[in-house]
């Protein structure tokens, strides 16, 4: 035998699909008890977690929490993983909703398909409605105004107004395209800070800078900024330029690698009071670095001298820097106050841009670094402090603030629609008489009028309530159920709303991993035995 031999099991047909499909229920029963204002809390132990253990409502960490014995199930419970992380990925909130709707597609699928029926072609049909769908969807989304951004908070916060109020209050002071990130507060304390300008998580080379001893900072007003990737390694190399900033009294900051000796030489004329200025390195490594430069470069107004494009600092000009009113340098992180007029076409340019790169790019982590670019070029920069009295209740508030500040940056790029699942319920509604073309296509016809009432059904279940009770009759468009003040009314008025983005992205994903545990016909897995369990 083969030193990297290992043994499979293979499971065909209905019974290895029965085990995918129990999978999908055990992780789904776990997630969908938190959807909706009434969902409840899950408790997890993990050593992952703080102190072991857990309690949140958030759909995705209750997803990553679950492992099953069963490696067949477990196959389908990692598919579902899957599914939910893209939703959160890609939207920031929604997980709950794609699971709720793989399981939905699924079952209806194993209800209304027989023998006979043409699988591939019922789920090819799936799929091209889910393609139609997400189009009419964001078709019928609202823009977002300052005042529903507080009720897309809160209701993505678990109907939290306090919550809602910080969040909606931090957008307010970085604006619409600045961005909002949450971090874990020192104190029992929730609040936020905003920053306008530009943020470089860079502090002064030396503490000889330093002009405000009280704060340990480097504070200059009305300065010029150098910016460059290529090493300053002997001052002669900057010598023309520092002669006008010298003979004028005027204020430079160099954001350049520099060498110890010009550190140095520079530091201690500053200490002499011959110069007045300050040096950071570059921001960030690699790649990163070289595109976060070039936004810096044209958010202050400068000429960026790169390696990489065999710029030379010898030819360096005085027209060549950049210029802002108030610059402080502190010991970890350099903030930029930029001129008032940044709205120039360049930058309107760019930041269009890198929202296409946003759209495109599949990572969280290259989505993260581009929409702090964004940041940095629209100057909004808003962090929330999320506090707690324990360590448990932190991590809880956290997980939904951290939901709702994703759903509010969903919203204001695609629009809402409204909430309690109402757009996908109105959805399945015209599933139900919509003519078909053919048997397979009357098949997943049926399968989404049954499937994308889902989200709907188990917002109400969670609440105690009856779905065909609740909308037994016919309601107006836009009209539906706000479960937790227990009123009917259009939705968008009452503040229940949901992101368009979301829901897309719910589906998409919910779509993709039932078509592809229907369309499954042989699993093989890693054979195992109890030992393997055990340890």
């Amino acid at each position: 035998m083969d030193a990297g031999y290992t043994p499979k099991n293979l499971s065909f047909g209905s019974e290895g699909r029965d085990k995918l499909i129990k999978g999908i229920t055990t992780i789904a029963e776990a997630v969908k008890s938190t959807l909706g204002p009434m969902g409840r809390t899950v408790l997890i132990e993990s050593p992952s977690h703080v102190g072991g253990i857990t309690v949140t409502k958030d759909g995705v960490t209750v997803a990553r929490a679950v492992d099953l014995l069963d490696p067949v199930q477990n196959l389908a419970v990692r598919m579902m993983k899957e599914a939910s992380t893209r939703t959160a990925a890609s939207a920031g909130d929604g997980t709950t909703t794609a699971i709720v709707l793989t399981e939905a597609i699924v079952k209806a699928a194993e209800d209304v398909m027989t023998s006979g029926s043409n699988i591939t072609e019922v789920l090819r049909y799936i799929q091209k409605e889910s393609a139609a769908i997400q189009v009419a969807l964001q078709a019928a989304a609202i823009p977002v105004t300052d005042e529903l951004i507080k009720d897309v908070a809160t209701i993505s916060a678990n109907n939290d107004a306090v919550v809602g109020g910080i969040i909606s209050d931090t957008y307010a002071n970085v604006g619409k395209d600045g961005i909002v990130t949450v971090e874990r507060s020192q104190s029992a304390d929730t609040y936020y800070e905003t920053t306008q300008g530009l943020k470089i998580d860079r502090g002064y080379s030396s503490p000889m800078f330093i002009n405000d001893m009280k704060k340990d900072e480097c504070v200059l007003e009305d300065c010029y900024i150098l910016v460059s990737d290529a090493e300053v390694s002997n001052i002669l190399q900057i010598e023309k330029l520092l002669k006008p900033i010298i003979q004028e009294g005027k204020k430079l900051l160099i954001i350049a690698p520099c060498g110890i000796n010009v550190v140095n030489t520079l530091s201690a004329n500053v200490q002499k009071g011959v110069l007045k200025m300050a040096t950071i390195t570059p921001p960030s490594f690699g790649y990163k670095q070289h595109e976060l430069m070039q936004d810096i470069a044209l958010a202050v107004g400068a000429k960026y001298f790169s390696e990489k494009t065999g710029d030379d600092l010898s030819i360096i000009d005085f027209d060549d820097l950049g210029h802002v009113e108030r610059i402080i340098v502190g010991r970890e992180q350099t903030i930029i106050m930029t001129n008032e007029d940044r709205s120039g076409e360049a930058i309107e340019e760019r930041v269009e841009q890198l929202w296409g790169a946003h759209e495109l790019a599949k990572k969280k982590v290259d989505k993260d670094f581009i929409l702090s670019r964004i940041a940095s070029l629209t100057g909004g920069v808003g962090v929330i402090h999320v506090g707690g009295n324990t360590d448990l209740e932190q991590k809880e508030l956290y997980d939904r603030v951290d939901d709702a500040v994703c759903a509010v940056r969903s919203a204001l790029q695609d629009g809402i629609l409204p909430g309690a699942g109402l757009a996908l319920l109105e959805t399945s509604r015209s599933y139900e008489t919509k003519a078909a073309e053919d048997e397979s296509q009357a098949e997943a016809f049926s399968i989404l009028a049954h499937a994308l009432i889902a989200p709907c059904r188990q917002i109400l279940e969670n609440a105690g309530l009856d779905f065909d009770t609740i909308y037994g009759s016919d309601l107006k468009a836009g009209h539906g159920y706000d479960a937790k003040r227990g009123l009917y009314g259009d939705l968008i008025e009452l503040g229940v709303t949901d992101p368009c983005k979301v829901t897309k992205n719910a589906l998409n994903n919910a779509v993709s991993v039932a078509t592809t545990i229907l369309s499954t016909n042989a699993i093989i897995t890693m054979a195992r035995s109890y030992e393997d369990v055990d340890n």
